[in-house]
């Protein structure tokens, strides 16, 4: 989470800046154009469906008057896209605040199209705009997740990123630019550290990217000049208190070089940060999860669940046919694992592995590659032929609908832990059992195996005091891409 502090436009003197501004310049007229042709196209289906064959016959009759209110409506939809900064280069390709000032200004179209429409007694088809402003909010979005993926793949080959210098205590810099240097979609690009803490000339990791100390924090504005960044990050506290972060601010706004300042606050979602000002000071008040069960997510664990062992019936008889004459052994694979408060339960899988595979895990503990209490191991021994098969394409995983059918486990949530991990738990790991554990997760999203322990119980801890409803069906939107694509999945 971090705050940016935005400056009046400065003529700058810079090219690395110059060229960035000018790209945002081409990528918002683009934008534009883009939302213009959608929402087009949006009323224009609005109009074939509502109105079929009542235009090329050429005479005046029904649907003429939409035909020429659509241009203002078309236009009014326009403008409140770019009142709500819904093309704000600073939210465009991260985060949700885009598609909620998407969501709002839509609203706020329909409403006044209804409200002047009942002014002027205006002899608009309800239907046309039941149609037309649905359709142009759904094409909005899609157009929406397009530019954000193409933007994502261009920033990741290190196109169109920001440069800036990352200032503060040695460890809030590590973890902001580790997080910085994860997310390249994010537009950022760390250039170089200002630090009191670490010589000049070190150099700092950053995990995927390191960058050097050039200064100390007194000299970040001459730095910020010279290097010729676009923005300052500020990560924690800095020496002097909110007062040099307030003059910091207005000196860079001299040069044309935007503030940005980490929140303290980490994993937390916006949802749950709320300001609170108080005589010009921004309080953040954060709400307290709620941890209770949610009846709405148990009513999808059910339909789902259901749905999926009704529909998956014939591959399930497939695959245990294939297991069985593999290597006569077994078709599922029963284990325990630990759940919601730390009560243990049996998961249900199709069985991947030898039959002796437990007792030949001590024997492999040296070639371990999992960090923290996990096992893993990319080429494991006592893999079966099918069982890598199942493992690459998750269809082991699908007995545990069974689970989740039963209620010991949730379409969406933390991995399933074993007992030996959950007696290794440190550092607040085992808040991950104050929910159900799930067939999906953030975790299984974002990498699955590929990924560290560490980042692992951080992406489930995020789900956990983060859960929403939305955000459970994002991640199963999610789960499918995923498995096609087989990332971490061993």
């Amino acid at each position: 989470m971090s705050l940016t502090l935005r400056t009046p436009a400065v003529p700058a003197t810079r090219p690395a800046v110059a060229t960035n501004r000018r790209r945002r310049r081409i990528d918002s007229v683009g934008l534009v154009l883009l939302d213009l042709v959608l929402l087009v196209a949006a009323f224009a289906v609005a109009h074939v469906v509502r109105f079929p064959g009542e235009l090329p016959a050429g005479s005046i009759g029904t649907g003429w008057t939409e035909v020429v209110v659509a241009p203002v409506l078309i236009a009014a939809w326009m403008v409140l896209l770019s009142v709500f900064r819904t093309r704000d280069p600073r939210i465009i390709g991260v985060g949700g605040d885009e598609y909620r000032r998407l969501v709002t200004a839509s609203l706020v179209a329909v409403a006044s199209v209804a409200a002047v429409a009942y002014a002027v007694q205006a002899d608009i088809a309800r239907g046309y705009v039941a149609i037309a402003f649905p359709l142009g909010l759904v094409l909005l979005a899609i157009g929406r997740k397009g530019v954000r993926t193409a933007l994502a793949r261009r920033r990741l080959g290190g196109e169109g990123l920001q440069d800036v210098l990352l200032v503060g205590d040695l460890e809030d810099v590590r973890y902001v630019g580790r997080r910085i240097a994860l997310t390249p979609a994010a537009g950022y690009r760390v250039r170089a550290v200002i630090t009191d803490c670490a010589a000049r000339g070190s150099v700092v990791d950053l995990g995927d990217a390191s960058a050097p100390v050039l200064d100390g924090v007194d000299a970040v504005l001459d730095r910020a000049r010279s290097e010729g960044v676009s923005a300052v990050v500020v990560a924690g506290a800095v020496s002097g208190g909110h007062e040099r972060l307030r003059r910091l601010g207005w000196q860079l706004e001299e040069h044309g070089v935007e503030l940005v300042v980490s929140s303290p606050l980490a994993d937390i979602a916006a949802g749950r940060v709320h300001e609170r000002p108080v005589d010009g000071l921004p309080l953040m008040h954060v709400e307290t999860p709620d941890y209770r069960r949610r009846v709405g997510k148990r009513a999808l664990d059910v339909v789902g669940a259901g749905i999926g062992l009704l529909l998956l019936a014939p591959v399930f008889g497939v695959i245990a046919l294939v297991i069985r004459a593999d290597d006569r052994g077994p078709v599922f694979f029963r284990q325990t694992r630990v759940g919601r408060g730390g009560r243990e339960f049996s998961i249900l899988k199709f069985r991947t592995m030898c039959v002796d595979a437990e007792a030949r895990m001590a024997a492999l503990a040296q070639a371990n590659e999992g960090a923290g209490p996990l096992f893993k191991m990319k080429d494991d021994p006592r893999v079966t032929r099918v069982g890598s098969l199942l493992r690459k394409t998750s269809l082991d995983e699908l007995p545990q609908l069974w689970n989740v059918l039963t209620g010991s486990m949730s379409l969406v949530g933390p991995r399933p832990a074993l007992p030996r991990e959950v007696a290794l738990y440190e550092d607040f790991a085992d808040r991950r059992l104050l929910v159900t554990p799930g067939i999906t997760g953030l975790w299984q999203v974002s990498g699955r195996s590929d990924l560290d322990w560490a980042e692992g119980v951080r992406l489930d801890l995020h789900y956990v005091e983060n859960w929403s409803f939305v955000h459970d069906v994002v991640i199963l939107a999610r789960t499918i891409p995923s498995v096609l694509r087989s990332r971490g999945a061993y």
